[in-house]
């Protein structure tokens, strides 16, 4: 394909390459706005107490320091835990569902990060997951 360019054309290109003037990159201003809203998720399954609480505090650290304005945290619905086979055991604080928000509440630093915990869906049996909104540093 072997067009000609017009005049104009081949005006407005010769006075684009000696212009001094910056392009916009899109790209950048389009990943800009996409960071304001920031959404990100986080699988707990399989993990232990000890290990969801270590994992949580790094995964709300590091969204906090990137921006990122809600978090999903998904803990399962603690409906196959074996906390519920034994009865020396908090049913409650041995599941993760009900452990995770108890650790994010009681820490102090993290609390300081955070705008909302989406309490409802803790409360309802048949939810997995919450959310949390944090606030902009």
């Amino acid at each position: 394909m072997n067009k000609k360019l017009s005049k104009k054309d081949r005006k407005d290109w010769e006075d684009f390459i000696n212009s001094n003037e910056k392009i916009q990159n899109k790209d950048l201003s389009i990943s800009i706005k996409k960071n304001k809203n920031l959404f990100k998720v986080i699988d707990l399954h399989g993990f232990s107490l000890e290990d969801a609480n270590k994992a949580i505090k790094d995964f709300i650290e590091q969204c906090y320091l990137e921006g990122v304005s809600k978090i999903n945290i998904i803990t399962g619905k603690g409906s196959r835990s074996k906390n519920k086979d034994d009865p020396y055991q908090s049913e409650k604080l041995g599941i993760l569902k009900y452990s995770i928000p108890d650790y994010i509440k009681n820490n102090t630093n993290l609390m300081r990060k955070i705008k909302e915990i989406d309490y409802d869906s803790i409360g309802n049996p048949n939810e997995g997951s919450f959310n949390i909104f944090l606030k902009k540093k």
